[in-house]
């Protein structure tokens, strides 16, 4: 029903810049809010960044300064795009990325998380 499409991953040095994007489509009544995670090697998924509805956002410490999140909302074709552009990249941001989304669906009552298939980030020299 809904779909998240990832890209921009990718491998830069340290202190380098990438851009993540992604898309969802679907059968999408409203999207409360969308955000992205990692998951380092050897770590737990964390949260980076999350945007609500309203613009309002939230990042992990360690990427504060360094990330900014930023949403386009687009009403034709139920298309919604959060963009995740990553600045003095370091070592300890090498992780597979995750997009995530909080979405009201246009059939059913309620509201349902969905995840991207995850795009990877390395950080190295």
């Amino acid at each position: 029903q809904v779909r998240l499409v990832e890209s921009g991953g990718g491998l830069v040095q340290p202190g380098g810049s990438l851009r993540l994007s992604c898309a969802a489509s679907g059968s999408i009544f409203g999207i409360n809010a969308m955000g992205w995670y990692r998951r380092g090697p050897g770590k737990q998924r964390e949260l980076v960044a999350t945007i609500t509805s309203g613009d309002n956002t939230n990042y992990a410490d360690s990427v504060k300064g360094r990330f900014t999140i930023s949403r386009d909302n687009a009403r034709d074709n139920a298309k919604n795009t959060v963009y995740l552009q990553m600045n003095s990249l370091k070592p300890e941001d090498t992780a597979v990325y995750y997009c995530h989304a909080d979405v009201q669906l246009v059939a059913l009552p309620g509201q349902f998380d969905y995840w991207g298939q995850g795009t990877q980030v390395t950080v190295s020299s």
